[in-house]
């Protein structure tokens, strides 16, 4: 028995950019067999997305960017023309062979090929189909085109995110990362992991409707619950919490640290650290909603003394005594960090161009069905004869009519 928990599942991944992409990869990484399907010639957009580009072991670019690396490992590349008739033809096929297949197009765009949910499902019943779309399958706004960026604004997690109005610098400001991607890319996976619990005990498929604009407003969290629940708009914060004091950045005697101080027990802590028990006694801060409804008052006072210490001082100080506390790393300390290094979340992979290719590991740590060893994300139609001959049984001659063809 395989030690992969996906191994008996095969994807047919018509993704590309980011959000399908970050979906299939975590199929990848927990064992099943992803197809890449790309456009011949140029493939997922994100291919040319750069700089940076990986460098070959001779030191010159490749064509091979960063950011597909970030999303593609473990998968196969398949080029594949299914504008085409025969092009069409092929994709029925594979899917008729597949257990799972997941697209980005916009609503209705693989209907007029044929390649929709009711013309697959007819062929394999069985098959489950994952649409992620900006929008959504139905609603006004079904037909545009999403981008992260453009979620971002919509769903009100710039509203959210950025300084505090009337400080320096102040206005909505987007997530360093697509965030909005990423979490579709992660509900989208639930999503068809039910629907595979679901068809053991059915013998059916389904079709799966993702949004990235509905993945963004449900990830606004306890921040949307406040709104709802009291219905007060919720501003920019900076970084601060809206329901937490103290937690937010302080500068320290030689740089910054975030103090996260989850509760009233910790709180007496951090002031005992300080050599201010009388802090945690005062009838405005004993309590966090004291803490809330006076933070004019006692974030001033907790940035005084958090001056008074360096960096590496507080950051001792504090785990000794148990207060959460962490140090702003950039990316280079992140990746220097003894518990991400201890963790595995630098991987490497062997590449064709390259040797090898660093890559962020995984963060998934199953106990009895690990992850798969690191597999570098695949060269622009590196699978494409490997996947026609062994699924679709054809031989060297024909597979060369279809390249000659430009179908593939």
């Amino acid at each position: 028995m395989s030690a992969l928990a996906l191994s008996h599942l095969r994807v047919l991944d018509l993704t590309r950019v980011l959000a399908g992409p970050w979906c299939t990869q975590m199929l990848a990484d927990l064992g099943a067999e992803v197809i890449k399907v790309e456009r011949p010639g140029t493939g997922d957009d994100t291919r040319g997305w750069g700089p940076p580009f990986l460098r070959d072991e001779q030191g010159q670019e490749t064509h091979e960017s960063a950011y597909f690396l970030s999303a593609n490992r473990g998968k196969k590349s398949l080029t594949l023309d299914f504008t085409a008739p025969e092009g069409q033809e092929i994709l029925r096929a594979l899917a008729a062979r597949c257990d799972i297949l997941v697209e980005n197009f916009k609503v209705g765009g693989l209907a007029q090929y044929g390649l929709d949910y009711a013309s697959l499902q007819a062929i394999n019943p069985r098959l489950i189909y994952v649409s992620i779309t900006g929008f959504g399958q139905d609603g006004p706004y079904r037909e545009r085109a999403g981008y992260d960026f453009i979620i971002q604004a919509m769903g009100g997690l710039m509203s959210l995110t950025g300084e505090r109005d009337g400080r320096p610098g102040a206005g909505p400001q987007k997530v360093g990362v697509a965030v909005s991607d990423l979490m579709t890319g992660m509900y989208a996976t639930v999503s068809l992991l039910a629907a595979v619990a679901w068809r053991e005990k059915s013998g059916r498929g389904q079709h799966i409707d993702v949004a990235l604009l509905d993945a963004e407003v449900a990830t606004t969290a306890q921040m949307g619950s406040n709104y709802l629940v009291s219905g007060g708009v919720p501003g920019r914060m900076g970084n601060a919490h809206a329901n937490i004091v103290p937690y937010e950045v302080f500068d320290t005697a030689d740089g910054q640290l975030v103090l996260a101080v989850g509760n009233d027990g910790q709180f007496a802590r951090f002031c005992a650290v300080a050599g201010r028990e009388d802090l945690a006694r005062d009838p405005r801060f004993a309590r966090n909603p004291d803490r809330v409804r006076n933070r004019a008052s006692i974030v001033p006072l907790v940035a005084q003394i958090l001056c008074t210490r360096s960096n590496a001082q507080w950051m001792a100080d504090l785990e000794e005594a148990d207060v959460p506390a962490g140090p702003i790393n950039d990316l280079a300390g992140v990746f220097r960090d003894p518990q991400v290094v201890a963790r595995g979340m630098r991987v490497e992979a062997t590449h064709p161009l390259a040797g090898t290719v660093p890559m962020v590991g995984s963060p998934m740590k199953l106990s009895a069905t690990p992850v798969r060893e690191p597999v570098a994300p695949p060269l622009l139609g590196q699978h494409t004869d490997q996947v026609l001959g062994e699924l679709l049984g054809l031989d060297a001659a024909a597979v060369e009519a279809l390249r000659g063809r430009g179908v593939i």
